[in-house]
């Protein structure tokens, strides 16, 4: 019953999925066994412990990786493919594992040029491909955002932004966070950081607006983090307007998170939709699997 097994390995997690011929996901399992975790760089050993019963077996089935497993510090390096890149050019580009007992190919990450330099992602192609859409914008939220212009079914183009990163390096380890604390998310203060983001000065000026609004204008300690938070996004919905112009965009996604970024979005005047984007993944690497030939 088992036509493939699908990775999304990443810098934390691993996710594996055990599908059927049609792509159906028969089954799921999550490891705290991102690639800087494991021991050694045994990865073929991590593997096996998370999923060897699907795979070793004498009905083998093809095993198929996405995610930072393919970099420099992963199991094997899966070079950059360029763009434009859909998945017949990334099935034409899957890099095998060194495992000698078994094939195991890797998905390349995609490589693009950004308004002020090179651009790179791993993982976020195949889960581009898993939602099924062919034509538009679409915004996955993270550390490092991905905003992605699909046509054709191809990866036309993308741009990251370091969102997530900069808020927690702002809000645990900058003077800002000195004036908050940790408390459920406040609708009202991310709505001021998003109307603050569209002040002149500029992110590195209104950074510290953060500051003298929690000291001068009655920001209180429980706001402050949603405060931050509206603030940065606001700044990564500006630079999309001025980038990619998108009159509408599709979240992949859902929860908290993605809610948030569909607020901004809106009032940045870009229209939002919602797509899916827990299982995303394994769709991805089911189609460029199929494109392969590992899958009938």
């Amino acid at each position: 019953m088992t036509a493939l097994v699908a990775i999304d390995w990443g810098t934390t997690n691993c996710r594996a999925f055990r599908m059927g011929a049609g792509g159906d996901i028969l089954e799921r399992r999550t490891g705290a066994l991102g690639i800087m975790a494991v021991k050694n760089a045994n990865f073929a050993g991590a593997l096996m412990d998370l999923a060897r019963d699907w795979i070793d077996v004498p009905t083998a089935p093809p095993v198929l990786m996405c995610g930072m497993i393919g970099s420099a510090q992963g199991w094997v390096e899966a070079p950059y493919l360029g763009l434009p890149a859909g998945a017949e050019d990334i099935a034409a580009h899957l890099v095998l594992a060194p495992d000698p007992r078994r094939d195991i190919h890797v998905v390349p990450g995609l490589r693009g040029q950004g308004a002020a330099g090179p651009d790179v992602m791993r993982g976020e192609e195949t889960q581009i491909l898993g939602t099924g859409i062919s034509d538009g914008v679409l915004c996955l939220p993270g550390t490092h955002s991905k905003w992605a212009l699909v046509e054709a079914g191809r990866i036309v183009r993308f741009v990251t932004f370091m969102t997530g990163e900069v808020f927690s390096l702002m809000r645990r380890n900058s003077i800002l966070g000195r004036l908050m604390i940790d408390a459920p998310h406040d609708a009202p203060a991310f709505a001021r950081g998003l109307v603050r983001s569209q002040s002149a000065g500029g992110l590195l000026h209104q950074l510290f607006t953060v500051r003298t609004a929690g000291l001068l204008e009655g920001l209180t300690r429980e706001a402050g983090p949603s405060f931050l938070s509206g603030l940065i996004i606001g700044h990564e919905m500006a630079a999309v307007k001025e980038l990619l112009a998108p009159k509408a965009a599709t979240v992949v996604g859902a929860g908290a998170l993605a809610q948030n970024y569909a607020i901004a979005m809106n009032v940045a005047g870009i229209d939002a939709e919602f797509v899916p984007g827990e299982d995303a993944a394994a769709r991805g690497l089911h189609l460029v699997a199929k494109r392969a030939g590992l899958v009938n």
